[in-house]
């Protein structure tokens, strides 16, 4: 989505950053759309940047929800049985609000296991980081995670818990990041 600005048609839940507060945006607010990536737009206005998620993107109009809701799926190869490759997938949806790459090229999964329950159905579980300690956008990023790869078949449950050990640094990001980022 290219970006642009847009008029909010009514009051829309939004989580601002990088505090994580969850606010109300009132209808007529004009906003400058910076990121659309993942299911959830980065927006900024004169009061911050703020995060909409795919649920309250018809706020700005039915086209940016459309678009959104397509960006949003998990391409997800449904051939043959599950593997771990498929959460993989799935967590390449998920992004920083602020920063546009991945979580995985980011370098913010530090472990991912997958464990297999009765019935070939499997309980996921993640362990990840964030760019920096105090970051209030962590359960927002965990739970877009979690909800991500809970869409997987054969998934029952997913965990995702951030952790702080080690400590991330920029040297984690991927060749692929660092290429989108301009670091090479």
């Amino acid at each position: 989505m290219d970006y642009r600005e847009a008029t909010l048609q009514r009051d829309c839940k939004a989580t601002l950053i990088p505090a994580g507060d969850e606010v109300v945006l009132p209808g007529g607010t004009v906003l400058q759309i910076s990121q659309s990536l993942g299911g959830s737009l980065t927006v900024r206005s004169k009061g911050g940047l703020f995060r909409i998620g795919k649920e309250d993107a018809d706020a700005l109009g039915a086209e940016i929800a459309e678009s959104l809701e397509k960006e949003s799926d998990v391409p997800i190869d449904e051939s043959g049985p599950f593997r771990e490759e498929m959460v993989w997938d799935a967590l390449r949806t998920c992004f920083d609000p602020e920063i546009p790459i991945n979580i995985v090229d980011l370098g913010l999964i530090y472990d991912l296991r997958a464990q297999g329950l009765e019935n070939d159905r499997y309980k996921v579980s993640v362990k990840m980081t964030l760019t920096a300690q105090g970051c209030g956008m962590g359960p927002t990023i965990a739970a877009d995670a979690k909800a991500k790869v809970e869409t997987i078949p054969g998934v029952d449950e997913a965990d995702v818990a951030i952790v702080w050990d080690p400590q991330w640094t920029p040297h984690m990001i991927s060749e692929k990041g660092r290429k989108v980022l301009g670091l090479d």
